[in-house]
């Protein structure tokens, strides 16, 4: 299987591409997966929300938005040195990314300069950074820019065609547009999407089609499985077969051969031996700590317990040694103070 970078996939090519043996799949995208990363290796990297609740945006997934009752409290954006702080403790816990969520359609001209000073404190730590804070203007993208952010999120969720059935009060092309003012600023993009919310397969292989179609490729590629959550219009679907996940993955290694596909949202659902598949599969990057936004997520001891078990190891942020990264991980695993646990498979 070549990892020829391409921009030119059909829908059809894609949707074939799913309907291989399962095998077979895994075994093309593991190819893919060596021929550009260390197959051990994976990114690790931790998610604070830093303004929760309150959206005005009506995504039928999310219990941030205003349009649902839901658990989930509204605050305000955090002070800047409480963030740095939780940036301490993720980088003392290994990280060598952050990443910082707040629950905006867009960021007003009000909030720019605390998240300015978020993203230069986070820096400073020798932490790469990440910020989702909705939709970005071109002023805003270079201002972002400028005081050192690395890398944008921004997810486009499904297919355009499925699009209309998850959210009405923002547009694909607004979507694209954000997408555009980041690489436009110089920043690295994060765009994926999230499985699971009665997509069809060809509407996966349609959101998969939009991301390795862009004519850069996403440097990091999140792939969501959908956390149903009591209050927002899909808590009661039906689960996604896993394979079907672990296909999604496969897939969008090899169509994206050198960007990083990171198990996002859902791990908490998923048992050890789902996700040693997704790895399989071509995923090296992760979220870790004990929330995502806010939704569980695993245990950090359970995440380093899967690692040891593996044979996995974090890497290494090239201003964060290997040396420091294997440092943290030993003396963490050393510290457990519960026994492996083993899940059975579902």
């Amino acid at each position: 299987m070549s990892a020829v970078i391409r921009h030119d996939w059909q829908l059809n090519e894609i949707e074939a591409l799913f309907a291989l043996p399962f095998n077979d799949l895994l075994f093309q995208a593991q190819q893919v997966h060596r021929q550009n990363f260390d197959a051990n290796a994976v990114q690790v990297s931790t998610l604070l929300s830093i303004k929760t609740g309150a959206c005005p945006e009506d995504c039928k997934y999310c219990p941030q938005s205003a349009h649902y009752r839901t658990d989930v409290d509204k605050e305000r954006l955090m002070a800047v040195e409480k963030v740095l702080e939780e940036a301490r403790a993720a980088k003392e816990q290994g990280a060598s990314r952050f990443c910082m969520g707040a629950a905006w359609r867009n960021p007003k001209d009000r909030d720019m300069p605390y998240v300015i000073e978020m993203v230069k404190g986070v820096k400073e730590l020798g932490l790469e950074t990440c910020m989702t804070l909705g939709m970005l203007s071109p002023q805003q993208a270079q201002a972002l820019k400028q005081a050192g952010l690395d890398y944008y999120n921004h997810n486009l969720d499904t297919s355009p065609e499925f699009y209309g059935e998850i959210i009405s009060t923002r547009t694909y092309a607004d979507r694209l547009s954000t997408l555009q003012n980041v690489r436009d600023a110089g920043m690295k993009v994060c765009a994926g999407g999230i499985v699971g919310m009665g997509e069809s397969r060809r509407d996966r292989a349609g959101l998969l089609a939009q991301l390795a179609n862009l004519p850069q490729h996403p440097e990091s590629v999140p792939v969501n499985m959908l956390v149903k959550v009591q209050g927002t219009p899909f808590a009661e679907l039906d689960d996604l077969d896993p394979f079907e996940f672990v296909r999604t993955i496969a897939v969008a290694r090899i169509l994206m051969p050198q960007s990083f596909v990171r198990l996002s949202a859902g791990r908490e659902t998923m048992n050890d031996q789902l996700q040693a598949l997704c790895f399989m599969a071509g995923a090296n990057s992760i979220f870790y700590g004990e929330r995502l936004l806010t939704t569980a997520n695993p245990e950090t001891n359970r995440d380093l317990a899967l690692f040891e078990r593996l044979g996995l190891k974090p890497l290494a942020h090239e201003d964060y040694s290997d040396d420091v990264h294997e440092a943290v991980i030993s003396d963490a695993v050393a510290e457990q103070q519960q026994p492996v646990r083993y899940y059975e498979v579902s």
